[in-house]
């Protein structure tokens, strides 16, 4: 296989990974709308419209602001519009739209939980993104660095590379398979299910990143990991405060 993948529409060659993040999104999303379809918890049209909002918000503005952060010497030293829109990150997005929903739910004074159904559909939007970042090899700063373990691959230069898109894959396969069990447990508070996904998730991506190309911004630890071990440390406590239903 040749790095980058790319495809022909129109005319125009487009890279892997903006076409598999439009198809994740899309699918993720009609997966969410099927399973609120589903869902008993009916939650009004104000408190439903200000989350979405909130959420969209939060995760606009982080997945741009973390983006861009990941490398803050260039975006203050030679900042560009342009640049500044085409970077992003999903641990800003995810980490801000909490932010902008929580927001949002005191605004309307809505003090449930209403994470859960969204768990499943933003995995598969994520799994599916991630097929695009590995398909686009080592153009964008998706990649891993060099290794001399049997995981290692060629994503588009002479080294061989972590494909940590392809362990992020895989994570969150297993993941998916751990929270379904939890889920039929039926014996956790309503969040519990969004509380465990993002912790894991920053978990994993605090200590994947370590295997990925990053600026050290203090110690050795990059942006991105920063802003992880800030959102462990406030699910740890939420968690650890939240009653179960045992």
């Amino acid at each position: 296989m040749d790095f980058p993948v790319t495809f022909h529409i129109f005319g125009t060659t487009i890279l892997a990974h903006p076409i598999f993040e439009t198809i994740g999104m899309f699918l993720g999303m009609r997966y969410y709308f099927y399973l609120k379809r589903k869902s008993k918890e009916k939650l009004s049209f104000n408190t439903s419209a200000a989350v979405l909002i909130g959420a969209t918000a939060g995760a606009l503005i982080g997945s741009k602001l973390i983006g861009n952060l990941e490398n803050p010497y260039t975006l203050f030293e030679n900042f560009s519009v342009k640049r500044f829109w085409s970077n992003n990150t999903i641990v800003g997005g995810l980490a801000f739209g909490l932010i902008g929903v929580e927001l949002a739910k005191k605004i309307v004074k809505h003090t449930e939980s209403t994470g859960d159904l969204i768990v499943f559909p933003l995995m598969l939007a994520i799994m599916i993104g991630r097929v695009g970042c590995f398909l686009t090899g080592i153009h964008e700063e998706t990649y891993g660095i060099p290794t001399d373990s049997i995981f290692g691959m060629h994503l588009g230069d002479q080294y061989l590379r972590h494909p940590v898109a392809l362990y992020e894959i895989a994570f969150l396969f297993i993941l998916w398979i751990a929270l379904r069990y939890i889920q039929r447990l039926k014996n956790h508070s309503s969040g519990f299910i969004f509380q465990v996904f993002m912790l894991s998730y920053f978990t994993f991506r605090l200590f994947l990143d370590f295997i990925k190309p990053r600026i050290e911004i203090a110690g050795n630890l990059g942006t991105i990991q920063i802003v992880c071990i800030c959102v462990i440390i406030y699910y740890i406590y939420t968690i650890k405060n939240t009653k179960s239903l045992y």
